[in-house]
């Protein structure tokens, strides 16, 4: 091993071919990694070091270079009442954060929640998108294509399917820019959130287009009409993943009790805080902290992080009713998760699974996806719910003086 440390040292061996020397152990490679960089740096890596994980499970899926693991600390809150059309029963949330007062303030929006009876939700659009860019000589061949595409839907749908077994083509809605047409592919992906899935039928479906249609040229497999890991409006509207809706009636009593505060304050909050100014600040999202509990639900369960960034936006809706109660609800647009493949299935990510009961696939395919997508927006509610609470009362310094501002 320290032959191979003092050859990478020295640029023999690049670092991403370590693992040729090694018998492709990504586990001696990861070490041999570290053992380079705490020599050229000075420094002791042992922390990164130390894991449970097999970091050959990783190879050529989730990971490159490999040095060994980050550690995040994971809280849990609940129990979290929901109902669905694919769960109805109390669950506990996996919520990894180095946040204080998080995990503290889900919690106390689980325990509202849950003794209202519990929050009810429901997917209202499912589909995973891809929108390859393809390059035409003008605007009548733009027409021409888009015309070509809808008379043999039928055809494309064929080749696209036939890709994956767990992959079927919802629609193909057509965008023309100039000379740039955007073929915006919607699809089903079951259990997995199919990002890479739904590329791969994509390209196949846009060969075929091509071939049939010469004068067309593919540019991009993704043409930012997707829209992949950015917020967008187009994602807003007509989503992205899965839009679901999750709300509850909060007694007045528990708004009290559990929550310090009142409807009213709430409500009021809401119509300051997150409309008008969501509204002047011109946000994709009008919500407290939506983003804060779909991180934190993502890093526990091994989703990809950087579909936070349109993961997260929603809008969280108080209202005070004729009984003085607090009806609130979230509409996420655009949750895009998965409970198989990517990085759902590594060791601590598959127990975060494991615990709210969304491990692997579903039978029948999707209801465990499905299922997931239930509870995460059921727990950004009751996130969003206690820190309207705590904002509504005046309360957010002092809890953050006592839960999030210590020092090790």
């Amino acid at each position: 091993m320290d032959e191979i440390v003092n050859k990478v040292i020295k640029g023999e061996i690049k670092f991403y071919r370590i693992e040729e020397h090694v018998g492709n152990d990504v586990n001696i490679a990861s070490e041999i990694r570290r053992k380079v960089l705490e020599k050229m740096r000075d420094i002791s890596l042992k922390n990164i070091g130390n894991y449970s994980m097999d970091m050959n499970l990783t190879a050529k899926r989730n990971i490159e270079n490999s040095i060994g693991c980050a550690q995040i600390p994971i809280g849990i809150a609940g129990p979290l009442k929901v109902t669905g059309d694919y769960i109805d029963e109390e669950v506990y949330i996996p919520l990894a954060t180095t946040e204080g007062t998080l995990v503290a303030s889900t919690n106390r929006g689980c325990t509202a929640i849950t003794r209202s009876g519990g929050a009810k939700s429901k997917i209202i659009r499912d589909g995973i998108t891809r929108a390859p860019a393809l390059k035409v000589p003008d605007l009548e061949h733009a027409y021409k294509l888009i015309s070509w595409v809808r008379e043999n839907h039928q055809e494309i749908v064929k080749v696209f399917d036939d890709t994956d077994p767990f992959l079927n083509l919802i629609n193909i809605e057509p965008w023309i820019v100039g000379r740039t047409v955007f073929l915006r592919f919607r699809a089903n992906t079951y259990d997995a959130m199919g990002m890479n899935t739904v590329t791969r039928g994509a390209r196949f479906a846009c060969d075929f287009i091509t071939q049939e249609q010469p004068y067309a040229k593919l540019i991009s497999e993704s043409g930012n009409v997707c829209v992949d890991k950015k917020p967008s409006a187009i994602n807003w509207i007509l989503g992205r993943g899965k839009t679901v809706i999750s709300e509850v009636i909060l007694k007045k009593e528990v708004v009290k009790d559990v929550l310090k505060t009142t409807p009213e304050s709430i409500a009021e909050l809401a119509y300051r805080k997150l409309f008008l100014g969501g509204a002047q600040a011109l946000t994709l999202g009008f919500n407290a902290h939506v983003a804060n509990i779909i991180a934190a639900i993502f890093l526990a369960t091994g989703q990809d992080a950087a579909h936070i960034t349109d993961s997260s936006m929603s809008i969280v809706t108080p209202e005070v009713t004729e009984d003085g109660d607090l009806y609130i609800a979230v509409t996420i647009p655009s949750l895009e998760t998965g409970t198989f493949g990517g990085g759902t299935g590594l060791p601590t990510q598959s127990e975060a699974l494991a615990i709210i009961g969304c491990q692997g696939p579903g039978d029948p395919p999707g209801a465990m996806g499905k299922r997931f997508a239930e509870i995460v927006a059921a727990a950004a509610l009751a996130g969003d719910i206690s820190l309207l609470s705590a904002q509504s009362a005046l309360h957010l310094t002092g809890a953050h003086e006592r839960l999030g501002r210590g020092h090790v």
